[in-house]
C-alpha cells in the first residue's frame, strides 16, 4: 500500500472500516462495488486538469448533492462558481468516507462541502447508529484539514417521511439530534456549519412542499434556495 493511503487509513475510526465488510464474508470483500468507486473515476482524471479557481470547493455527498449538480437543476451554479459535485444516490456516510481520497482529497480544492447523513438515518445500510455517522462524518473533516483544506458542513435537511423505507417512522428527531452534533463540532473545531433549515423546513419540521420533488428531495426551487446560503458562507473559501 502507498504509504500516504496507508497514513490516510490509520485516521479512520476502526469501527468504520469494518463497517465496509458484510457479516461472515468468505472471500475478499470489493469494496469498490459497494462504494461505487468508479462513479467519478472519468470525471476526475478530467477535473484534476482544470484550473485551481474552478475546483475551489467539492461537494460530496448524497442525491441531495448529486442533484444539486445535474442540468436539470440549474446545473451552472457548481462550474460557474468553481464547484464540483461528487454526490451518489443513496450513500450513507461509510461510503462517502470510503471514497473521500479519490473524490475529494485527489482533486485538491481549497475546501470540502460536505452534506451527509439523510441516507444513515434512512437506515440504507442497516440500523441507525447515531455514534457511527459522528465518527464518519468526524474522520472526513479529519482528512480534510490534514490536506490543508477548509471544511463546511451542511445541515442535514429536513425530511418527514423516509419514503422507501417506511418502517424508520418520522426520522425528524433523529435529523435534529445529528445537526445538533454537527453544529457543536464545528464550533468545537473551527469549521463552517451551514444550516439550510431556515429556507427549507416548513413549521411542522419538514421540506416545503414548494421547494421538494417529494418529501425528502430539493427540487429546483429548493435549490435555488439553498444556492445563496451555501454561497454565503463559500465566500470565505
Amino acid at each position: 500500500m502507498h504509504p500516504t493511503r496507508r497514513h490516510l487509513l490509520g485516521l479512520l475510526p476502526a469501527a468504520t472500516l469494518l463497517s465496509a465488510l458484510p457479516v461472515g464474508a468468505a472471500e475478499p470483500f470489493q469494496a469498490s462495488d459497494w462504494i461505487k468507486r468508479s462513479r467519478y473515476e472519468a470525471a476526475n482524471t478530467t477535473d484534476k486538469a482544470l484550473p485551481a479557481d474552478r475546483r475551489r470547493v467539492v461537494f460530496i455527498g448524497d442525491s441531495i448533492t448529486e442533484n444539486w449538480a445535474r442540468d436539470e437543476y440549474d446545473g451552472g451554479f457548481f462550474p460557474a462558481n468553481g464547484f464540483i459535485g461528487r454526490g451518489i444516490s443513496g450513500q450513507t456516510t461509510s461510503q462517502m468516507l470510503l471514497r473521500f481520497v479519490p473524490d475529494v482529497l485527489e482533486l485538491q480544492p481549497r475546501a470540502v462541502h460536505i452534506l451527509a447523513g439523510t441516507n444513515d438515518v434512512a437506515e440504507n445500510a442497516g440500523t441507525y447508529d447515531a455514534k457511527l455517522t459522528q465518527d464518519n462524518l468526524a474522520a472526513m473533516v479529519a482528512l480534510a484539514r490534514a490536506a490543508g483544506m477548509k471544511v463546511f458542513m451542511g445541515s442535514v435537511p429536513p425530511a418527514r417521511d423516509i419514503y422507501w423505507r417506511k418502517s424508520v417512522g418520522d426520522p425528524t428527531e433523529r435529523i435534529l439530534a445529528l445537526n445538533e452534533w454537527i453544529a457543536g463540532f464545528c464550533r468545537r473545531d473551527g469549521h463552517t456549519y451551514i444550516d439550510y433549515w431556515p429556507v427549507l423546513a416548513d413549521v411542522d419540521k419538514g421540506l416545503k412542499a414548494a421547494l421538494g420533488k417529494d418529501a425528502v428531495h430539493p427540487n429546483r426551487d429548493g435549490y435555488l434556495a439553498m444556492g445563496p446560503v451555501a454561497l454565503k458562507a463559500l465566500g470565505k473559501v
